[in-house]
């Protein structure tokens, strides 16, 4: 992963500083970013283990990590992502969205798997090894299930 960092022995000290080191999207890999609310919706539940649980066996283990300051999770995918008809014409925004060239994202350090006191960002699903990414269609159906969920609970709240 520190191979798309600007500089790694930057982003280096940044995982050992701070927790999260700032890495670019579109080369290596790329991310969508998905609301809390959504996944959750998914999951049917907001308990974190069980979350993880639904994200391994949805995403096949691929790595996925929750930022707890944005309420935002993030599935880590092949930068060819971004270029799927259903993430370039913006079918799943606000919900969920594909960050590729251009985009930066905030990623954890990869120790650390689950909420930790003093870190915003943890590991749902860490890392298996280089190149281990999310499955572009798993996470598109795991969106479209999530937005059917959230859509059936409102139509079901607003009776």
């Amino acid at each position: 992963m520190l191979l798309s960092a600007a500089s790694a022995s930057t982003s280096k000290t940044e995982w050992d500083r701070d927790g999260i080191a700032l890495l670019r999207c579109g080369a290596l890999f790329g991310a969508v970013r998905m609301s809390a609310e959504l996944v959750h919706a998914a999951a049917g539940s907001h308990e974190p283990g069980e979350v993880a649980g639904f994200l391994t066996a949805a995403l096949f283990g691929g790595p996925t990590f929750f930022d707890q300051h944005s309420a935002r999770y993030y599935a880590l995918v092949p930068a060819s992502t971004a270029a799927r008809t259903e993430w370039r014409e913006k079918r799943h925004s606000p919900a969920a969205e594909s960050l590729g060239v251009g985009s930066y994202v905030g990623v954890p350090r990869p120790d650390l798997n689950g909420p930790h006191d003093g870190h915003f960002s943890y590991w749902c699903v860490p890392m298996h090894g280089p190149g281990d990414l999310c499955d572009p269609e798993a996470v598109s159906q795991l969106v479209a299930h999530g937005r059917h969920r959230l859509s059936t609970q409102g139509a079901v709240r607003g009776r």
